[in-house]
């Protein structure tokens, strides 16, 4: 989403490329340019000019050394100031109570129910919660099942009730329920109300002043720019909530809500919503997202949920397989949706650094991978677990199953065949290193 303000403060840190030293001029000249690209991102005008404001401060009073040029040391100042506008550091979640209660707020469409079931799956695998939604959007009935449907997938329970119309009581009963069955955590999912609506913005202090939540997030569609910014002004003011959401941070979005919202409302961000998939959720890293707008990348992320989908005993079994070259099409699936799991292509792309400007206008779709499943699915066992037995019938056999052509057959089992020696040889010389490192 930040492509475009990437782009941007680039061709800004360029006005200071070649020069020897940072003068009043040309650093006044490139903070201007900055405040543009900030502006044109869609942050707050104040936010942007109080934001260049200090950065100009900072770089006036640098003595910069010898080793580093003006450019590089103002690149240095703006990414820290941009992690400073953006909350500085990570917020943890406070799930104080026996059960945590976290209260959803909102405009309607903003992704709250996916972002619900989201949290859920979060709490549930990487915190070892035992967690309940409430679904207390009583106006929209799809809502209701949205939930039950996620529930079921991540599984976790949903207190639905459709008969109670009122969400004050529904909130209060699946409460009740959660205490008696031992839930860690209650995650409240509430109707999408306009900020305008006297009725509906008096019914959410009215569930907030009944169940006392640890934990009030506003959820909001980063899509939406400034206007979010001026919404989160005003949903604070009435119910004064402890975070903010982000959504749809792998849209087009300017990006001037994920930087102009902490400085306005003086609460943090706490997570980032990326895509439909339950794992595409991340906690809020201002440092991160900073490296990420600066075209550093985003490698610790990227290493974060690689750990998370890694397995040891699978991690094991394969590299023996490897190994004794019987790597086979089984293995290759599994790795492949291991790789799925860890969230959107492009989004994972983007946190590799350098890589958004190699692949810009290039579609990075999530569904490069089908294609090869197909063909691995219209396999038979044998033929997974044996790539030998592929032969000039099977093959157009299996083209045919997965809807393919006989030439991305050929082409995909070129690729596999490629794939598993090159594991191979860096299995073997991994192998080799460690039985140097023994003998010595």
């Amino acid at each position: 989403m930040f492509d475009n303000l990437s782009e941007r403060l680039e061709r800004s840190f360029k006005i200071l490329k070649g020069e020897g030293r940072i003068t009043e001029i040309n650093v006044a000249e490139t903070t201007k340019d900055i405040r543009k690209a900030l502006l044109e991102a869609d942050v707050n005008f104040a936010t942007a000019k109080a934001f260049t404001d200090r950065v100009k401060a900072k770089a006036l009073g640098q003595n910069v050394l010898t080793a580093v040029r003006p450019g590089q040391m103002l690149i240095k100042i703006t990414h820290d100031e941009l992690a400073e506008l953006m909350g500085g550091e990570a917020v943890e979640l406070n799930l104080k109570g026996k059960p945590a209660i976290v209260l959803l707020s909102g405009l309607q469409g903003s992704g709250k129910t996916t972002f619900a079931g989201k949290l859920a799956n979060y709490l549930k695998t990487k915190k070892g919660k035992k967690v309940m939604l409430v679904a207390c959007d009583v106006y929209r009935p799809a809502a209701i099942e949205q939930l039950r449907v996620l529930g079921e997938q991540i599984g976790v329970e949903v207190y639905a009730e459709p008969e109670e119309s009122n969400p004050v009581r529904k909130a209060q009963k699946a409460i009740d329920r959660a205490r008696t069955y031992g839930f860690d955590v209650v995650i409240v999912d509430t109707a999408g109300r306009l900020a305008v609506d006297e009725q509906m913005m008096v019914e959410i202090e009215n569930i907030k002043n009944a169940i006392q939540p640890s934990e009030t997030l506003f959820v909001v569609d980063s899509m939406t720019g400034q206007d979010a910014v001026n919404t989160a002004k005003t949903f604070n003011d009435r119910i004064d909530f402890d975070g903010v959401v982000l959504t749809k941070l792998d849209g087009d979005a300017r990006g001037g809500a994920a930087l102009s919202i902490r400085s306005v409302v003086e609460k943090p961000i706490k997570f980032i919503s990326t895509g439909e998939k339950m794992e595409a959720l991340d906690v809020f890293h201002p440092t991160r997202m900073a490296d990420r707008i600066l075209g550093m990348g985003d490698v610790v992320s990227l290493v974060e949920r690689a750990q998370e989908q890694y397995d040891e005993q699978e991690a094991r079994r394969i590299s023996k397989k490897i190994a004794h070259n019987k790597f086979d099409f089984n293995d290759f699936l599994s790795q492949l949706q291991q790789i799925k799991k860890m969230g959107s292509m492009k989004d994972l792309m983007g946190m590799i650094p350098g890589m958004d400007k190699a692949l810009k206008g290039v579609e990075v779709s999530d569904d490069a991978f089908k294609p090869i499943e197909a063909i691995i699915n219209s396999m038979t066992p044998e033929e997974r677990a044996n790539p030998a037995l592929l032969n000039g019938s099977r093959k157009q056999r299996i083209a045919k199953g997965s809807g393919t052509t006989i030439v991305e057959v050929n082409r995909f089992l070129k690729q596999f065949e490629q794939t598993s020696k090159m594991m191979r040889q860096m299995t073997m010389r991994q192998a080799g290193k460690l039985g140097k490192f023994r003998r010595q």
